[in-house]
């Protein structure tokens, strides 16, 4: 019969046993194929008949309050380490730190989105298109022949296969005009791209760029200057808007659009060099050879253009463009 010292052993064993692993050694080296327990039985061929029944009961006793023990002692060790593992990973969710940074909108994209906000206010629809644009979307479509300026290799990105990055959002209009009959009333966000870089360029840059367009000639440059002078009213507050006549080949007339300088008031600084005046968009009625581009016929219609950077430098009084794509925190904290 195994000795009760012997079971003593083992129960004390297992009781101070501090590892799951050690437990598992133990086990093994009691129920395992060489353990006391299959060395036990091996015995009963040597008991008497008579005392093989006792022997058998009183090991099976044994076997089960040595099973029963390692099962508790591995419970506890496993509930024991799961704690101790949530004690170390656990979150205070209560603590405070008034030095938390928070996130904000880039003011590039802060910007975009008031300008968005307000012309979707307006009941414009909004259109995007592909960034990598053809010679006909982005050029030929928009009255830009061949000679033009526009087309030189030093301003516009271009690649081996005629394809070319676009140098403004005017072709998602050319898009929309071939693929939507009038009425049209849109602005066309999005990414461009030009080969220059200064204080008040960079090779990418975001414009919007609007486009209304009806049946008949019932579209006027009056209709042109009242939703632009109340747009410009809306980003900048209370400035005076005026429109100097100029040229851009997608339409005729064409206008520049200044503000009153908002750093002086239109008393003349530095800003506005001494004018007053910003220079803040571009615009006009669109030009029939547009229309006749796209297919249409008998329509009027207008378009305007601006950059986003523009407005954001003018609305945070930014002065270096290319800040704003340089990823200076210090910059970037001051529109949390």
């Amino acid at each position: 019969m195994m000795e009760r010292r012997i079971l003593q052993e083992w129960i004390n064993a297992i009781e101070s046993a501090g590892t799951i692993d050690k437990i598992e050694e133990i086990r093994v080296a009691i129920f395992g194929k060489k353990g006391i327990m299959n060395a036990q039985f091996a015995r009963m061929k040597e008991i008497p008949d008579s005392e093989k029944g006792a022997f058998a009961k009183e090991l099976n006793i044994y076997k089960e309050q040595l099973n029963t023990l390692l099962v508790e002692r591995k419970l506890f060790l496993s509930l024991a380490h799961l704690e101790a593992t949530m004690k170390g990973e656990a979150l205070d969710v209560t603590a405070f730190s008034p030095s938390s940074d928070r996130g904000a909108l880039h003011p590039v994209m802060e910007t975009m989105d008031r300008i968005v906000e307000y012309f979707t206010a307006m009941n414009f629809a909004v259109h995007t298109g592909p960034m990598v644009e053809d010679d006909f979307h982005n050029f030929e479509a928009l009255n830009l022949p061949t000679y033009h300026p526009a087309r030189d290799m030093q301003d516009t990105f271009y690649f081996k296969d005629a394809k070319l990055l676009r140098t403004h959002t005017s072709p998602v209009q050319i898009r929309t005009m071939l693929s939507t009959k009038p009425p049209i009333r849109m602005i066309a966000p999005g990414s461009v791209f030009r080969r220059d870089y200064d204080l008040t360029h960079t090779p990418m840059f975001h414009q919007v760029e609007g486009l209304v367009v009806e049946a008949g000639g019932s579209v006027s440059f009056a209709n042109l200057k009242f939703i632009l002078e109340d747009f410009l009213k809306t980003m900048f507050g209370e400035v005076e808007v005026r429109f100097r006549p100029s040229f851009f080949p997608f339409t005729e007339p064409s206008a520049e659009v200044d503000i009153s300088c908002i750093f002086c008031g239109g008393d003349g600084c530095r800003v506005c060099s001494k004018t007053g005046w910003l220079e803040v968009l571009g615009c006009g009625i669109v030009d029939p050879n547009v229309f006749k581009a796209v297919g249409y016929e008998n329509v009027s219609g207008y378009a305007f253009g601006l950059g986003v950077e523009r407005f954001a430098m003018l609305i945070h009084r930014i002065g270096d463009l290319r800040s704003l794509f340089e990823g200076d925190v210090r910059l970037l904290e001051q529109f949390r």
